[in-house]
């Protein structure tokens, strides 16, 4: 177990804006904020498109609440996010998940390389350490996107489609996501790797629910991710 890393000091909370890409997620969303803004007072939340109570949920927790008037999917909410984030001045940039998955004692771990300089970008990866909680179906899932990823991209990463990442703004400034759908996560490996930018897997813990299993993607959703990748990257 690795000892906990300690919270960003007080001058940079102000610069780290951690941007929630969401839809349908108002059973989970009060909760996650309520986490998040204990400690992080820039908390942007792209509601995409949801036809619940997301927005109202978000707003009463305190967040900064964008709205997509119809579902574009999570890659363009995160660029929707990003890029308010940046126009508000932010120094890093983390992307968080709507559905509790993630734990908020993780974005110390994550902001230190960046903020000390030894990275431009981390990645949140479930794989580095204990990964004996991962249910056996996600982990088949998750094991067979790593070797796509490798195949595809020549990024040799353990854990390709985590939504837990930090930015640093030169890094963030050079993302621009294309494809609006969770194919997005592998087009962002690409251009990760395109900007040559240093980048560290960083371990996290997710955590598993009924809620959030029951909304994590199918292996025939995951063969239409693939699909959807090679599509947009033989376009381009």
């Amino acid at each position: 177990m690795r000892n906990p890393v300690p919270a960003p000091a007080e001058e940079h909370i102000s610069g780290i804006f951690v941007v929630v890409a969401a839809y349908n997620e108002a059973r989970s969303i009060g909760d996650v904020l309520s986490q998040l803004r204990r400690r992080y007072p820039n908390v942007i939340v792209v509601d995409d498109g949801s036809n619940d109570d997301t927005s109202k949920k978000a707003l009463k927790a305190g967040a900064t609440v964008l709205r997509h008037m119809v579902n574009r999917g999570q890659g363009a909410a995160l660029q929707t996010g990003m890029t308010f984030a940046l126009r508000r001045g932010a120094k890093v940039v983390v992307t968080f998940d709507a559905d509790g998955q993630h734990s908020v004692g993780d974005i110390p771990a994550m902001v230190a390389p960046i903020i000390d300089g030894r990275a431009q970008i981390t990645l949140g990866s479930r794989f580095i350490e204990d990964s004996s909680s991962i249910p056996f179906g996600r982990r088949i899932l998750l094991g067979a996107a790593v070797v796509f990823t490798r195949l595809t991209s020549g990024m040799r990463l353990t854990d390709s489609h985590n939504g837990f990442r930090a930015f640093s703004s030169e890094a963030a400034k050079r993302l621009d996501l294309q494809i609006d759908r969770m194919a997005h996560a592998s087009e962002i490996i690409d251009q990760i790797r395109r900007s040559r930018l240093p980048y560290l897997e960083i371990p996290v813990h997710i955590r598993y629910t009924d809620y959030s299993m029951a909304k994590g993607q199918k292996t025939v959703d995951a063969i239409r991710v693939a699909v959807d990748y090679l599509v947009n990257k033989f376009v381009e």
